[in-house]
């Protein structure tokens, strides 16, 4: 996939994603890259969030990769849900990292008016990258999770959220983790051709 042909979408989670964090990194290094920048960082409102990537989605007509972490994914799934058929067809697929479970045991207080978590399939394809050690979600959340979304899914161990916290600033591996996701998107765009 040539990279001057694709928009990439970044979706920080709850409070953001400060600028030593890997989101930001790349941000930096990825042509054509935006964020998806939400009113409130720190209260988050699921019809809100929802409703600023559907803008961003609308604003340009190139096809887009979502970039999501955390509550960003959250929100991904939640769009994905409810948007028109024209603005999901702009969507070639979503890297989904250390979603956010927002239905879990102690979840905190801000981030529960975006549960339930849907369970529908997501209409593009998906790389959802989990953690044995996140206490946003545990490593068979993310697996669930990825099985309703119809994501692939790959359990890292011992990175934590995958954020700034446990030591992910650049975090050059994930690309690794992009450049599958976007060699699964030629494939399937090859097979309908």
């Amino acid at each position: 996939m040539r990279s001057e042909a694709i928009r990439y979408l970044i979706l920080p989670g709850w409070q953001g994603s400060s600028a030593e964090h890997w989101q930001s990194h790349w941000q930096r290094s990825l042509p054509n890259s935006t964020r998806v920048e939400q009113q409130d960082w720190a209260s988050p409102q699921r019809a809100d969030w929802v409703a600023e990537l559907n803008r961003a989605v609308a604003a340009d007509p190139r096809p887009a990769i979502l970039i999501a972490h955390s509550l960003g994914c959250v929100t991904v799934v939640h769009w994905a849900q409810q948007a028109p058929l024209e603005l999901l067809r702009r969507v070639r697929g979503a890297l989904l990292v250390a979603p956010a479970d927002v239905e879990r045991p102690g979840c905190p207080e801000p981030l529960q008016n975006f549960a339930p978590l849907p369970r529908d399939l997501l209409p593009f394809p998906s790389q959802l990258i989990g953690s044995d050690n996140d206490p946003a979600a545990s490593a068979a959340r993310a697996v669930e999770m990825a099985r309703h979304w119809g994501s692939d899914a790959v359990v890292l161990s011992g990175v934590g959220h995958i954020n700034v916290k446990s030591g992910h600033h650049h975090w050059e591996q994930g690309f690794a983790h992009l450049y599958r996701l976007q060699n699964r998107i030629e494939q399937q765009q090859r097979r309908r051709a």
